[in-house]
Parts: structure tokens; C-alpha cells; sequence
């Protein structure tokens, strides 16, 4: 039993339209997905990664037009980040940001590697982090129509971040349960308050960590536009997916039980300080219903929802 690494995250937007922008011709990730939230068939759930849609590279969005504005705080994902190959690819996403006008920091050293803060157009937290000295898990391959050159491209998805009111039993969950480890830290962005944890499983490397932040000083986050709904994790194969829904039931961890999501099977889990962490499998995949050449240029619907394919449709504005 062994998590591989980060699978991908889901997010809340309150403008699909304005988010498939940002993050297709903007931040230049393939749409591999386009399809509903499948609790709730009447909002869009666009899915964006490399070329294929590797697991490890997807951020994924949930819209509700009506959500409102985030209240940061704590017992949140507070921050997302995304692999680039190089730090040179870094000068490029600085300048291209300041052609876009999209909100970002400088370049800076974070835990040994060069990274760049910035925020989509609702706030969304990000992080882009250099994989010029990474060793672990390998990231993907980006989409050779983007408009981002592929040397610069975004390869995956990089570390998540977890500020939390009682990291204790987070530590517990994430190296008990889990089996991640402690790698070291880095000192907080917040004057005294104390380091990020970083946590590693795997093969380890910018693919395969967790990063939490103790703060007992903020409000609990009210999340809304801009939010992290939750951050799903990989493993190999449905075996290990029951392995590990076995090993949640026996340490009283409350769960969904397996849950099948047609491009991979999950189980949910709560944190104990209420974040949604996921499980996901690698496999079947996004080309399951659609040829890779295609990814993402019609709406697609798992099995179970087909019949309904009509309804749906009507219920959702064109993006």
C-alpha cells in the first residue's frame, strides 16, 4: 500500500467561461475534460492538465455561479502549485504574467527551489515551483498546441498546501494512515509564526509532497470563488484503493466507501480538521469516452447520466 502522490485537486469557480480562459489560453493546460459535477448534474466540472491528462496533472473545477467571495483562513488547502521544467521557466511566466495582468510575486527561494506566487482572476492561490534540481516522481508532458512554449509549459502539479488549527493529528493521518514522512521545513511567510512541515511519499520530489501550515492565529476559511473544494492523492489500482478503504474502516476514519468516477475510483476521507482529501486511482483514464486527439471538445457524461444527456445540456451555458 503506498500513495504514489498528488492525483489532482478540485476547486470551486464562479465563472466557467472566464476560467476556461484563464487556465487553457492564460496558463496554456489542455481542457482534457469538460463534464458535471456527478452529484450535481447541473453544474459544469472542467478538468485541465498536460497532453493526456496523466494523473498527477489535473486541476479541476467545480462551477457555482453563485459562490461567493473566500475568507481565508484556517483549516483550509490554502495553496496549490505547478511544476515548470526549469527556473528559467520562471523569468517566462513572470513576464507573461505582467502582459496578462495577472496578480503575482516575485521569484524567490521556497524549501530549495525557485518559485513564483500569482492568483487567478477570483483569487485562487497558486504557485508556480521550478523542477530544475527535482528528483522523484516525473512530471507530465504539456500539450503541444498550447500557446505556451513547451520548454516553459506546466508539467504537473507541485506540492499542496494544508494550514490547519491542530496539525498533530493531521501528522497522524498523513504518516500513520497514509504513510507519508517528515522531510524538513521551511520558515513561514508570517512573521512568528511557526515552519511548514513538509511531508513526502513515494519516490518523493515536487510531485509527491504535503506541506502544513500550523496556525491557531486566524479565523476558521469560509471558502467560496477561489477556494480549494479538495485535494485528491494517487493509487496504482483498485486493490490498493480497497486496501486502503480497509485500512480507513479499521482506524475509524470516516469515509465514502469506494466510489467509482468513471475516469478513476476514489474514496473521500475527512481530515480531522475537516479538509476532503481523496484517493484516486491512475487508471482507466480521460480517453475512456473520448479519443485523445479530442479531449475536451465535447461534453461528456459518464454512463449513468447518458440517458439524461438532454437535460443536462439545457441546464448549462455554452463555454
Amino acid at each position: 500500500m503506498k500513495i504514489k502522490g498528488l492525483h489532482h485537486m478540485s476547486a470551486i469557480t464562479a465563472n466557467a467561461k472566464k476560467n476556461l480562459d484563464f487556465y487553457t489560453n492564460i496558463l496554456g493546460m489542455r481542457l482534457v475534460k469538460k463534464t458535471v459535477n456527478q452529484d450535481s448534474s447541473s453544474m459544469y466540472h472542467l478538468f485541465y492538465a498536460d497532453e493526456k491528462g496523466n494523473p498527477g496533472t489535473d486541476v479541476t473545477f467545480f462551477e457555482i455561479p453563485l459562490a461567493g467571495q473566500t475568507y481565508k483562513g484556517t483549516n483550509s488547502i490554502s495553496l496549490t502549485s505547478l511544476r515548470v521544467p526549469t527556473d528559467q521557466a520562471l523569468v517566462y511566466w513572470k513576464s507573461r504574467f505582467e502582459e496578462f495582468h495577472v496578480s503575482h510575486e516575485e521569484i524567490r527561494e521556497q524549501a530549495g527551489r525557485s518559485v513564483l506566487p500569482f492568483t487567478d482572476f477570483e483569487g485562487q492561490r497558486l504557485l508556480l515551483v521550478s523542477d530544475e534540481h527535482n528528483e522523484g516522481v516525473t512530471g507530465g508532458v504539456p500539450w503541444e498546441k498550447s500557446p505556451v512554449p513547451q520548454e516553459y509549459g506546466i508539467i504537473g502539479l507541485g506540492p499542496s498546501r494544508l494550514t490547519v488549527e491542530n496539525a498533530e493529528e493531521t501528522d497522524e493521518l498523513l504518516t500513520n494512515i497514509l504513510g507519508f514522512h517528515k522531510k524538513g521545513s521551511y520558515p513561514s511567510e508570517t512573521e512568528g509564526q511557526p515552519d511548514i512541515v513538509i511531508y513526502e511519499t513515494a519516490e518523493g520530489g515536487t510531485g509527491a509532497e504535503i506541506h502544513v501550515e500550523h496556525r491557531t492565529d486566524l479565523p476558521r476559511e469560509r471558502p467560496g470563488r477561489g477556494s480549494v473544494h479538495h485535494i485528491a492523492l494517487r493509487v496504482e489500482d483498485e486493490k490498493e484503493l480497497h486496501a486502503f478503504i480497509d485500512k480507513l474502516n479499521e482506524n475509524g476514519i470516516p469515509n465514502s466507501q469506494y466510489v467509482d468516477r468513471y475516469y478513476f475510483r476514489s474514496v473521500y476521507l475527512k481530515d480531522p480538521n475537516g479538509l476532503t482529501i481523496e484517493l484516486a486511482t491512475d487508471g482507466p483514464g480521460f480517453d475512456t469516452d473520448e479519443e485523445l486527439e479530442f479531449l475536451g471538445e465535447s461534453l461528456a457524461l459518464p454512463p449513468f447520466l447518458e440517458n439524461r444527456r438532454e437535460e443536462i445540456e439545457s441546464r448549462l451555458k455554452p463555454l
